[in-house]
Order: structure tokens, then C-alpha cells, then sequence
């Protein structure tokens, strides 16, 4: 299991390679990498996002959320990396990675813990532009897509 809550920013590119060289060791063939990046406002103006979370109850609820993709699908490897803390437009806030034998379980865990990570993840976001702060909250979009697991 890889699951990292973490302030700091990572490298994509690097994060991409180590773990697909490691899923590749344990079997896998298919590899599915999916990063989230903050969205600046409808016509602009974001200083910056905000995203706070509970140390320990993130990092657990995170571990249960890569057990069930786990229990669900054919995986050699998971990763889950979901930053906290201020961040500028164009930065990532989340990478979900998964290798499995073929594509079809590798995309499927991968859309499965996005859409967790998106509606359910204990994160709260909060947006900063010249007009103020405002918190963001859940789309339905984003709670129909969990209708389908």
C-alpha cells in the first residue's frame, strides 16, 4: 500500500516512473496514472487553494479506500498521493496509480478511487480569490459518478 498525505509538492513525472517500474516487478502489464491539478475560477482570479484535513483519520480512511479497490479488482499496486495546504493554480493536489496483469482492472480502480477521492476523502477544500474565500462543496456530478461502484 502507498498512501501519502503530504504538504510538500511532488514530481508527477517521477512518481509515474518509480511506480510504474515497481508495478511492473510485481506482475503488473497495465499501468493507470490519473493527477489531479487545481483549476483556476471561471475568469480567473484564484490566488490560491486551500485543502485541510484530519492527520490520521485522512491517511486510514485513505489505506480503506486502497483495501476495497484492493478486494475488488486484480491488483499488483496501488498508490495514492492527495496534498494539504495552500497551492497555486497549475499545482497538483492528487495522483491515484494503479497496475494490474491487464488495462481493464488498472482503469476501472484507478476511476473507482478517483471517484472516491473527489466525493468521499475526508478533505476540505477552500478557494481564495480577489473576491474572498469560499468553501467548495460536492458537486453532484461527482456523487452520481459513485452511483456506479
Amino acid at each position: 500500500m502507498a498512501v501519502r498525505v503530504q504538504q510538500e509538492p511532488f514530481d508527477y513525472g517521477a512518481e509515474c516512473a518509480a511506480f510504474a517500474k515497481a508495478a511492473s516487478r510485481a506482475g503488473a502489464g497495465a499501468v493507470v496514472t490519473f493527477c489531479g491539478v487545481v483549476r483556476d475560477l471561471p475568469g480567473g482570479g484564484m490566488q490560491r487553494m486551500e485543502i485541510e484535513h484530519y492527520p490520521g483519520m485522512t491517511e486510514r480512511a485513505l489505506g480503506d479506500i486502497e483495501a476495497q479497490a484492493r478486494a475488488r479488482w486484480a491488483l499488483d499496486a496501488v498508490a495514492i498521493i492527495h496534498r494539504h495546504g495552500p497551492m497555486a493554480p497549475g499545482e497538483m493536489i492528487m495522483m491515484v496509480a494503479t497496475g494490474s496483469a491487464h488495462r481493464a482492472d488498472a482503469f476501472a480502480a484507478a476511476e473507482f478511487l478517483m471517484d472516491y477521492l473527489k466525493s468521499r476523502a475526508p478533505f476540505w477544500k477552500k478557494e481564495i480569490g480577489a473576491q474572498g474565500a469560499e468553501w467548495v462543496a460536492a458537486k453532484e456530478d461527482d456523487e452520481r459518478a459513485l452511483d456506479r461502484w
